[in-house]
């Protein structure tokens, strides 16, 4: 893998973290430099270790930099890639990690000067956590990167990007954006709106206290909340920016509920147990593809979860 002289990190969170301590075991770049809003990230950023240059201004980040990674919330991506854009080197690859592709490709399209190649991106990788001191280098490992190339890149530079992420331990899938969105809608989005509604739904239980939800969680609720405990206004924008999608899976979501909720009603034992049983098969599919485990852990192992 041919290496970056100089890569920008702009948004120095968990992902953009991550991204970092990956490329610093692989190897990626000669040179790491970040931007941030905060300047106690920055400094936190430069403390351990992450960057050479933590930068207020993004554009001061970008310049001259060979690949420039947008690590910030989808609401900002187009503000962002407009107040850099008379900053980027000819010849530099644009990329993202947003959870949205479409909406990024919208937004982000119309800064890119001539001769800068926009490769949106997107790594299926995360914890709750936030903050430049979350990140971890085994973040990506064995993880999906789907990139959604558009008609004007040149093969060789998707090429580049994608042997990028491999080196960082990726795996790596080329999606068409709008495909990607409704992909992600299903895996990720919804479950992230249901986490979000359950956990809130507990608490407001008027026969249940409280303190009876926090301390009787079993393990079900407890994995909500981990899921629940995500960054509001990164899901927020996720939310607003593929609505279609989500509306779309959400309907059909609301459709098998009601299967359910008819079948408790009824005593239909049958249904339930050929719900259940097909739901069962679809985590047997995900473990056997190398996106989990299987080893119990009842919530109480130490270490980085994704």
């Amino acid at each position: 893998m041919k290496r970056f002289k100089k890569v920008a990190i702009l948004g120095l969170g968990h992902i953009g973290s991550s991204i970092i301590r990956a490329m610093q075991r692989a190897g990626s770049a000669e040179d790491i430099v970040g931007h941030a809003k905060s300047a106690e990230t920055r400094a936190v950023a430069v403390d351990i270790g992450l960057v050479s240059e933590a930068f207020e201004n993004p554009g001061e980040a970008v310049r001259g930099a060979d690949l420039v990674v947008l690590c910030v919330p989808i609401g900002t991506c187009g503000s962002l890639a407009k107040s850099i854009k008379s900053s980027l080197s000819p010849g530099a690859i644009l990329t993202d990690v947003g959870s949205v592709k479409a909406a990024i490709i919208r937004d982000v399209g119309p800064h890119v000067p001539k001769g800068v190649h926009f490769i949106p991106g997107h790594p299926i990788a995360g914890t709750e956590q936030s903050g430049p001191r979350s990140g971890f280098a085994e973040l990506f490992d064995n993880r999906w990167v789907v990139l959604t190339p558009l008609p004007e890149n040149p093969p060789e530079q998707v090429q580049r990007l994608e042997d990028f992420w491999l080196g960082l331990g990726a795996r790596v899938e080329r999606m068409d954006a709008v495909h990607h969105d409704m992909v992600l809608a299903m895996t990720s989005h919804l479950p992230h709106l249901i986490a979000y509604n359950a956990v809130n739904t507990a608490s407001d239980l008027e026969a249940v206290t409280k303190s009876e939800v926090i301390k009787y969680s079993a393990g079900g609720f407890r994995d909500l909340t981990r899921i629940a405990a995500s960054d509001p206004t990164m899901w927020r924008d996720i939310f607003l920016n593929n609505k279609e999608a989500v509306l779309d899976v959400l309907g059909r979501f609301s459709d098998e509920l009601s299967v359910l909720q008819k079948a408790v009603r009824a005593g239909d034992g049958e249904t339930l147990f050929d719900i259940f049983t097909k739901a069962r098969e679809t985590r047997r599919g995900i473990i056997a593809a190398g996106q989990d485990t299987a080893a119990p852990d009842f919530g109480r192992s130490s270490g980085h979860k994704t």
